[in-house]
């Protein structure tokens, strides 16, 4: 971008250091560089008339940004008509500090998800279930939003689920039905769980392919002579080969891919120097696995996303895993069917049929947790309604006696949420009435005691309507034809269209599409707290961390 000299340029201290201080929060600048007496000089060439300041001066200015950051999102929760789903995750830094942080997810009045971390705090140790709840509680008093907390997404550690437990016996009468459904289970979390499982199988079939590449790998003349190989094959020369990590089955599937992309190099270096190459039936076996891993890597996607809803996505997405691990067109050999039998232990775990109480959320299960949240969220999209929960439980239940409880469950508890939410509206709009009314009263002016009672009369009509209706917003909706499948498909769109015509169920529709399915909005902030509590700024205070 070419810059254009100002004649009219007038220095300004103030907004000089507001700028700095915003690069230096973008960039991640450490405190001490602004005491180089380089800075200084630089500086003095740039604009005399411009003070440098030290490093204690510029963590203050970052700290006074960060409370004016604050303060303006107190007041966006404090103004906020619908509900705040939280994902949660720990991390330990280089100082054996643990770290909670703690991210809101919610969807305003012009239906815009939002994503904001709300805390970053250090917790003692040990990390307890008492401990979590502890920190949770904490931080919603801190942001005055007890009463709109909806959900909390966290992963399946014992810890986690005691806190959950805890904060809806400490707090019941602050949370929606008091809190029933207030814990979610993070799915990338158990996603991986089920690869992993499957990894046992995995690495057997291609231990050849990583020996061989751990081997090229070993040493500079071994690639060298590999990408000798590759560029005779018109390939590109690689740098160092991508080995997988026993505990990331990710790193499997990209060492995996890159594997079969060079498979006729690999061949050819091995019969060149004396090493034991692959047989086909073994590159058979990786391009099936390369495939199949695929199609857990996409599944983590979907439900990793954080720029839009993906609560609705749950249903479809269980039923696809289920396709995948029962689909015979997988399952070619034993060693496939070993993998999809070794995953579809843990999937019955943890979304199977094989709980006779599936029905009553309340009943505590092992480590069992289909969340019927999410399963209403996905009934709030109009392209799946109640004819897609029919469909998903005849598909994943045992009987269809069992499918019809689960469909008769879900479809009571969608309604008594509505309900929960009319009494509510109701309530706060008696409120209102109450308050105006008394107002009116103090000022003593005809008018505005005429355009009172004309409220109260509109107040009273609408009431009235909804005493008579015989189809409440729920059961027009659940009614009405779903919406066309389509990849482009905006479902905050859709119910921001619709919001006079059904304003109490997009009320909901907006509290429910919140709700994350992982918790990876948190823990993607760890890879932002690495790099600022790093060895080389060990010093950095928790307080100033957080901010």
């Amino acid at each position: 971008m070419k810059k254009h000299p100002s004649e009219n340029f007038i220095f300004n201290q103030q907004l000089a250091r507001e700028r700095m201080i915003d690069f230096v929060m973008h960039a991640e600048i450490p405190f001490n560089k602004f005491e180089d007496p380089y800075f200084e000089a630089w500086m003095q060439t740039l604009q005399p008339s411009f003070n440098c300041v030290g490093r204690q001066t510029v963590r203050n200015d970052c700290l006074k940004k960060f409370r004016k950051m604050k303060e303006e999102l107190q007041n966006e929760f404090m103004n906020l008509d619908s509900r705040v789903c939280l994902t949660s995750d720990m991390w330990t830094s280089v100082q054996n500090l643990g770290y909670m942080v703690i991210t809101a997810h919610y969807i305003t009045a012009d239906f815009k998800l939002m994503k904001k971390i709300i805390s970053f705090k250090n917790v003692k140790y040990p990390h307890t279930g008492f401990a979590i709840e502890e920190a949770i509680v904490s931080c919603l008093t801190e942001w005055g939003i007890r009463e709109k907390l909806f959900t909390v997404t966290v992963d399946n550690a014992s810890n986690n689920t005691n806190g959950c437990e805890e904060l809806v016996h400490n707090h019941r009468h602050e949370l929606l039905l008091d809190g029933v459904h207030l814990h979610i289970r993070c799915c990338a979390h158990i996603l991986n769980i089920l690869v992993q499982d499957g990894m046992k199988v995995i690495h057997v079939a291609i231990s050849k392919i990583r020996e061989l590449l751990k081997h090229i790998d070993s040493s500079p003349s071994r690639i060298q002579a590999f990408n000798a190989i590759a560029v005779m094959n018109g390939l590109p020369s690689k740098r160092g080969i991508p080995l997988d990590i026993p505990t990331r089955w990710n790193s499997t599937l990209k060492m995996v891919a890159e594997a079969l992309k060079y498979k006729a190099v690999l061949n050819s270096y091995a019969n060149q120097y004396g090493e034991l190459p692959p047989s086909e039936q073994e590159w058979e076996k990786a391009e099936t696995i390369c495939e199949f891993l695929r199609a857990f890597e996409e599944a983590t996607n979907v439900v990793s996303g954080d720029r839009k809803p993906t609560a609705h996505a749950f249903l479809p997405l269980v039923l696809c895993i289920q396709h995948a691990l029962n689909d015979p067109g997988w399952q070619t050999n034993n060693f496939m069917k070993d993998l999809a039998a070794a995953m579809k232990f843990k999937f019955e775990k943890y979304w199977g049929s094989d709980e006779s109480e599936m029905s009553n959320p309340r009943n505590k299960k092992k480590d069992y947790d289909f969340n019927l949240a999410i399963v209403i969220a996905t009934m709030l999209d109009p392209r799946r309604k109640s004819d897609y929960l029919e469909f998903f439980y005849h598909k994943i239940c045992n009987t269809e006696d069992q499918a019809e409880k689960c469909v008769d469950s879900a479809l009571e508890w969608i309604r008594k949420y509505y309900q929960e939410y009319e009494r509510r509206v109701r309530r706060a709009t008696s409120h209102q009435v109450t308050c105006s009314s008394d107002g009116s009263r103090t000022m003593g002016s005809p008018m505005l005691g005429k355009r009172q009672v004309e409220a109260e009369y509109s107040t009273f009509k609408s009431r009235r309507r909804m005493t008579r209706a015989t189809k409440s917003e729920i059961e027009t909706y659940l009614e009405e034809d779903t919406e066309e499948d389509s990849e482009n498909f905006d479902v905050l769109a859709w119910w921001k269209a619709r919001t006079e015509k059904f304003p109490m169920l997009s009320t909901m529709a907006r509290d429910f599409l919140a709700i994350p399915l992982s918790t990876v909005s948190s823990e993607s902030a760890f890879s932002l707290g690495g790099r600022l509590l790093g060895d080389a700024r060990s010093s950095l205070t928790p307080e100033t961390l957080e901010a």
